[in-house]
């Protein structure tokens, strides 16, 4: 009965005129469960949420959810999935399995912090420093720290960087249900070089993105049946046309990013275009199908 009067009060807080200015984030981010309802991610990874996600053990056979107090260990099941395989995957490239970060909130949306993505489900955090064993207690998960394969500079890989974390990339890019893989772009510099002319095509999926040095970040392709759920468009040529992305667009991450092209005198720089970032975003800017994602029991 109490679980239903819950559902009630949340349903008319939603309808309340004031419902339209409250930011997502903190409903989200109050939710300590997920929806009973089918498993479905709903909108796009950066702007929605997701019903009937699945947690993650806290521990696995080959895998350690980290900082568990955050409570980002649910997913839909084909990401659970996933992270059993490729954590599998990882005892045969000389790893114990897997250390996991953020995947989603119970019931996805805009994270109070944090990310930008990681809203319906479908994207993980996996971490770059190797397990060396998998029965860290709930303190050391939260206080023990991952490791960068990226120089100082940030224009090549270091020596944390081996031929592990290439193998298992590797094995990740092959997935099928794996989308994309965003990472530093120095590792996918030096894949590009390792990558043998037979054998390149998924290094179409591997991403150069800043920030992706201390983990790499997965997203999973749209599931079968979530008509809610919208799919990302490519952003690399697909290799029919040749586009695996080796080439000066990923130069660019080493050289003019890191060191943008000086202004011409008397010019001035073009500003960035300023994006709202999904912490202010309210519930009506999300889909309508969050309603009901963050109203049910």
């Amino acid at each position: 009965m109490a679980r239903i009067l819950i559902g009630l009060i949340m349903g008319l807080a939603l309808a309340a005129p004031g419902w339209a200015e409250t930011k997502a984030n903190a409903l989200f981010g109050a939710k300590r469960d997920a929806s009973n309802q089918p498993p479905a991610a709903i909108g796009s990874y950066a702007k929605g949420c997701a019903a009937g996600l699945v947690q993650l053990p806290e521990t696995g056979p080959t895998w350690q959810a980290m900082r568990l107090s955050r409570n980002r260990n649910w997913g839909h099941p084909e990401t659970i999935a996933f992270i059993r395989r490729l954590s599998a995957e990882a005892t045969r490239h000389g790893w114990k399995g897997l250390y996991i970060g953020d995947i989603s909130q119970p019931r996805g949306g805009p994270m109070t912090s944090g990310h930008a993505s990681h809203q319906i489900g479908l994207d993980v955090d996996i971490w770059m420093l190797p397990p060396k064993r998998l029965n860290l207690s709930r303190s050391e998960r939260e206080n023990l720290s991952s490791i960068s394969v990226r120089s100082n500079d940030q224009r090549r890989v270091n020596g944390n960087y081996t031929r592990s974390h290439a193998a298992i990339l590797r094995a990740a890019a092959l997935d099928p249900a794996v989308d994309r893989i965003f990472v530093t772009a120095p590792v996918k510099i030096e894949m590009c070089k390792q990558a043998t002319r037979a054998d390149r095509a998924w290094l179409q999926k591997i991403r150069p993105l800043y920030g992706h040095h201390y983990h790499f970040h997965v997203r999973l392709k749209c599931p079968a049946g979530d008509r809610h759920c919208e799919t990302q468009r490519p952003t690399v040529a697909d290799l029919s046309k040749g586009g695996d992305g080796c080439d000066e667009t990923l130069e660019w991450w080493v050289t003019d990013y890191l060191d943008p092209p000086k202004v011409a005198p008397g010019k001035k720089a073009k500003p960035a275009p300023q994006k709202r970032h999904p912490r202010d975003y309210t519930m009506a800017d999300l889909p309508a199908e969050c309603r009901r994602v963050l109203a049910a029991d």
